[in-house]
């Protein structure tokens, strides 16, 4: 995974408490890093690094409202959000499931970008574009057409993996991702013709009706919390009979729940339920992994479904 986001105080003496308070923590002597990082955080009322793990130390000593603080003041230090501090609360069940920060995620995804494919690949058997691949032929074959596509949009395209899996079933490829590391990138594949530096749904809406045949989201609706909107861009971008194709995380309960790895896992009902009422039809959900963690398939589903 990426390095640990660290955002100065601007304090030498905090920033040093901060890091020997680190150190401490890695070390497993939680309480003496909580004692470091409250007096950075007083050298410091708005260091937002200090109260972030200072709140993850506290979660971590089982001092539950302690920890709520923290994230709280975290956020309050940064209303961006970079650390991610809202979605710590929404696992601790103190705010309700919510949309991701950008900030968190443009923030990730930089850091992620130098190693992103040797993790994915390499350390979490990432399959995410094959299983696309083998369901976009499965669906084309299906109604007796070819498995090429004059224009295609890649959502979240990252460093460009799906595109490489497409590659030579693409004619004109788009690009769209909110990590500028990201974007660079992808842009040195070749494979993207168009490349956008943006959110999924804003680099949707920038793009004229019924003008995709293929749109892709690889291992990104994860950071979705709510399908609906971006469905129904989806709808009014596709070119009629068109597919869309993306891998989602799912669980077995209800509706939308945040992982532990910090990724919104869709129930399976929750997913038909999205692509439906947007206007689609669908026409594969698979019960399919795209990834593992600690050696096991994270539980996941690959979907198709076609525009109007």
């Amino acid at each position: 995974m990426p390095m640990r986001l660290f955002l100065s105080s601007g304090d030498l003496v905090a920033d040093r408490r901060f890091d020997f308070a680190r150190d401490l923590q890695l070390k497993g002597d939680l309480a003496a890093a909580a004692d470091l990082l409250l007096q950075a955080t007083e050298l410091a009322p708005r260091f937002a690094s200090a109260w972030f793990t200072l709140g993850e130390v506290r979660e971590r000593l089982g001092e539950r409202h302690a920890a709520i603080k923290a994230f709280r003041q975290a956020r309050q230090a940064d209303p961006e959000d970079r650390h991610g501090a809202s979605l710590r609360l929404m696992l601790l069940g103190n705010e309700s499931i919510a949309a991701m920060p950008k900030a968190y995620v443009r923030a990730l995804f930089d850091q992620y970008a130098p190693k992103f494919e040797a993790a994915l690949v390499g350390d979490l058997g990432y399959r995410g574009p094959a299983l696309l691949f083998e369901a976009v032929l499965a669906a084309r074959n299906a109604v007796g057409k070819p498995a090429f596509f004059k224009q295609a949009i890649d959502l979240g395209c990252g460093t460009g993996l799906a595109a490489s899996a497409f590659a030579k079933a693409v004619d004109h490829f788009v690009g769209i991702d909110l990590s500028p590391r990201m974007i660079e990138r992808a842009r040195s594949t070749g494979f993207y013709a168009e490349l956008e530096l943006t959110d999924m749904l804003k680099g949707l809406r920038s793009q004229p009706d019924a003008s995709a045949d293929l749109i892709l989201a690889a291992d990104a609706m994860v950071y979705v919390a709510d399908l609906a909107p971006m469905l129904r861009e989806v709808k009014r971008v596709l070119a009629s009979g068109g597919l869309l194709a993306f891998t989602v995380e799912t669980h077995e309960g209800s509706g939308v729940i945040l992982g532990e790895g910090l990724r919104y896992a869709h129930a399976a009902d929750c997913v038909r339920a999205s692509v439906e009422s947007a206007g689609l039809a669908l026409s594969q959900l698979e019960h399919l992994s795209a990834r593992n963690e600690e050696n096991r398939p994270v539980p996941g589903l690959v979907v198709v479904a076609t525009g109007p």
